[in-house]
């Protein structure tokens, strides 16, 4: 049934396409519609997951020449996000209700974006993964040349070719295990069983790691995320932080370092102190926590502050799958989605709230405009949001992070203090994006504003407090996450992991 979601989003873009653009409304109204039917359709999978291996919805023959299937699975990893992107595309819609321009091919893009991010998440046959994953870049593109703000051009063209670029290294390293394993299957299964030659992973891992890295924005092939935030517009920016970039992170954990396990292994040498792959992606993750949570904490611009705070929180998935323990692992996926549902609600905050309405996201400007007074709702739900991303108790971020800080020290105990330092920086520019953004230098405040502004309105409201409410959840009761994550990463699709680096 979790097929579906693909089905119905795809299908919900044709109508789109197909509709007059007099019916904007109607427009939006489909778009709802749609995304609220993924998310029953996704939380009633997760009530029925058994848990343990991955569960086959659908296989069919679709290329048997070269052995390629029509294959959809599902396990408790991908169930998690699947649940993170129906819940995004909910509040994008809802965020993105006065889109007023070419309404109709808006929508249809951003259902087509959601349909293919559902894809990837079920795709069970490499192949098939591949092609979601690729198709998902053309309507990002369009997204934020077509509906986007600063530089939108330069933004989209950057992201693109950087997408391209990662996906090139993947497609090369998936097609030489395709070979090498006598090309008889591009099933996940089949792939991972096959007794890959040492010399073989240690060259094939890195590659199609740093190919999947590269979205999930690792340091220091990240520039392209915080101009294309910055570019895209609010529900893209929403997506693109939410949901996009955990496609790469997806793909790290469930492709590199399944097929390719030997990979993480020691080199039987060292060269500046890193003795294998694994140790240079975990301190490539870690400087990209702490270089994140600086630029962060000196922007002037309210969006790159959200946007550089993106790739310091990335950097704690990145380091959560190179600690090789289960507590890291899995706070590695709860990280996922915490940091999903925060950073989309904060490019809400930025994006929807604040500029559309103050027409300026400079920090210098806002800090004169009191916008504690004229919208307090935003700046009750930036207080929320700033202090679950800080990690404050009772919100998932504390969780995740937790379990990534506890899974680090047993592996990296040095590198917990490269946490405890992107920590501290993060409590740092967190407060002063919310004092400079909402709270007035009384000294220059304007007391009263040349125009009023426009109150927040329902579906801003609705979408915020769905993406908080997601999070509280988590916080409060993480067990619903922990009895369908561990028990995937238990399974037999990962025993090449136990039986090499893991901890």
């Amino acid at each position: 049934m979790l097929g579906w979601t693909i089905y119905i989003s795809f299908t919900g873009a044709f109508c789109l396409f197909v509709m007059p653009r007099r019916f904007s409304t109607a427009a939006r109204i489909v778009a709802l519609t749609i995304a609220v039917a993924s998310l029953a359709i996704v939380l009633l999978g997760f009530v029925r997951y058994g848990g343990g291996s991955m569960q086959a919805i659908v296989r069919l023959p679709w290329i048997p020449s070269l052995g390629i299937d029509y294959s959809l699975s599902v396990d408790g990893i991908s169930l998690v996000l699947l649940l993170l992107t129906s819940v995004i595309g909910i509040a994008g819609i809802l965020f993105s209700w006065n889109v007023d321009y070419r309404t109709n091919e808006f929508f249809a893009l951003y259902l087509i974006l959601i349909g293919c991010t559902y894809g990837v998440f079920l795709s069970y046959d490499l192949f098939l993964f591949f092609v979601f994953y690729e198709i998902v870049i053309v309507p990002k593109y369009f997204l934020i040349a077509g509906w986007g703000s600063t530089r939108r051009e330069y933004g989209a063209m950057k992201l693109a070719l950087y997408s391209f670029t990662g996906s090139a290294m993947v497609l090369i390293g998936l097609i030489a295990a395709y070979i090498t394993s006598g090309a008889k299957s591009m099933a996940l299964n089949q792939l991972a069983q096959y007794p890959f030659s040492s010399h073989f992973q240690l060259w094939a891992f890195p590659l199609v790691f740093l190919g999947f890295a590269v979205l999930a924005g690792l340091w220091p092939f990240h520039t392209w995320a915080p101009t294309g935030h910055v570019a895209a517009p609010t529900s893209a920016s929403m997506l693109l932080a939410g949901v996009v970039m955990k496609l790469g992170a997806y793909g790290c954990l469930r492709v590199a370092m399944v097929l390719f396990p030997l990979g993480l292994d020691p080199w039987g040498f060292h060269v500046l102190g890193m003795g294998s792959w694994r140790d240079v992606f975990a301190l490539l993750a870690v400087v990209g926590i702490i270089y994140g949570a600086l630029v962060a904490l000196v922007q002037q611009d309210f969006k790159f502050v959200i946007g550089y705070s993106s790739i310091s929180h990335m950097g704690f998935v990145l380091l959560g799958l190179m600690t090789l323990n289960q507590i890291g692992l899995t706070g590695a996926v709860i990280q996922m989605f915490s940091h999903g549902v925060l950073a989309g609600l904060l490019f809400a905050i930025v994006g929807r709230m604040v500029y559309d309405r103050t027409h300026t996201r400079e920090l210098h400007l806002l800090n004169r405009m009191d916008l504690y007074r004229a919208i307090p709702f935003a700046a009750i739900i930036f207080v929320l949001a700033g202090m679950a991303s800080m990690g404050l108790p009772g919100f998932s971020g504390f969780i995740a992070e937790l379990m990534i800080l506890m899974g680090s020290w047993r592996s990296y105990p040095l590198f917990a203090i490269g946490i405890g330092l992107g920590l501290m920086v993060g409590v740092a520019y967190i407060w002063r994006a919310l004092q400079k953004a909402f709270f007035a230098d009384r000294e220059h405040a304007e007391v009263v504003p040349h125009e009023p502004l426009v109150p927040i309105t329902l579906p801003e409201r609705v979408g915020a407090l769905l993406l908080i409410g997601s999070s509280i959840f988590v916080g409060i009761y993480p067990q619903v996450f922990l009895r369908v994550i561990q028990p995937a990463l238990n399974s037999p699709l990962f025993s090449g992991l136990h039986k090499g680096s893991w901890q």
